[in-house]
């Protein structure tokens, strides 16, 4: 299927690594020229080279969006390429904290990283989309927004206001010609989480292959429908998609790409 996504530019917030890196990459594979961001440089040229070196085109935006003057920085490295027309905003952290170590000031680090961040590349990038009457805005949610845990309190909440925000800027953006939607990943195997469930898979009785390492955390910590953990590529589909002509018609859903981890009809 043709995404008709040549002549697009997509700026891909937090693609060093992970989730965004897999995003950045198919959306480039799919014709979009993509901007790559990051705080870290050699790991966003890193990124920017592999598109290239693909036959992508990709530019390069450094900056920390956890402050204005960061998010100022982006938005100018980005438009020097030219406009923006999909904006995925994937940039966050979290911490392995609780409700007894999760304190105020760790709740506002993570509003600041996963929240703002995201509300002022909005601000500075969707004007211009609904100027031109065609624009993707994109939030990176997850199902513990609507499915919380014990742990991680302050991640859980902010990751809930990105799905709220998405759904406000998709009523805020009626008639425009530009959508806002949700992606809501489930767990999904990026390295960090590889390494963090190896680490853990000897104090649950997982096994030592890997095969049975992931068996056991779906039966254990994420069941699903599916029975295996997510890949990043299964994110970058979606989001490949929401970013295309063909969603045309989306507008303020979340779209669970989770093995049926969340149990809603909704």
């Amino acid at each position: 299927m043709d995404m008709h996504l040549t002549g697009k530019r997509a700026l891909v917030t937090g693609s060093s690594a992970g989730l965004g890196e897999a995003t950045a990459k198919m959306l480039a594979a799919e014709g979009a020229a993509v901007v790559v961001h990051g705080r870290d440089a050699a790991r966003a040229n890193a990124v920017a080279k592999k598109i290239r070196d693909a036959g992508g085109r990709a530019d390069v935006a450094i900056g920390d969006l956890a402050n204005d003057a960061g998010a100022d920085a982006v938005a100018n490295q980005a438009l020097a390429g030219g406009d923006i027309d999909i904006l995925v905003n994937n940039a966050g952290h979290y911490h392995h904290l609780d409700w007894h170590t999760s304190t105020p000031d760790v709740w506002a680090e993570t509003y600041q990283i996963n929240v703002l961040s995201g509300v002022r590349m909005i601000q500075r990038l969707v004007p211009a989309m609904v100027k031109r009457g065609w624009g993707r805005v994109i939030q990176i949610g997850g199902g513990l927004a609507s499915q919380p845990i014990p742990m991680q309190p302050d991640y859980e909440a902010s990751l809930a206001a990105r799905h709220n925000l998405a759904v406000s800027l998709a009523r805020r953006l009626k008639d425009t010609g530009v959508t806002s939607n949700i992606v809501s990943p489930g767990a999904i195997l990026v390295p960090a989480v590889k390494d963090l469930l190896e680490k853990i898979a000897p104090s649950h009785g997982w096994g030592e292959s890997w095969d049975e390492i992931e068996r056991g955390c779906v039966n254990d910590m994420v069941p699903n429908d599916i029975g295996r953990l997510g890949r990043p590529e299964e994110i970058a589909s979606a989001v490949t998609y929401l970013a295309s002509v063909h969603a045309g018609y989306i507008s303020g859903a979340t779209l669970r790409v989770d093995g049926g981890t969340v149990r809603s009809v909704n």
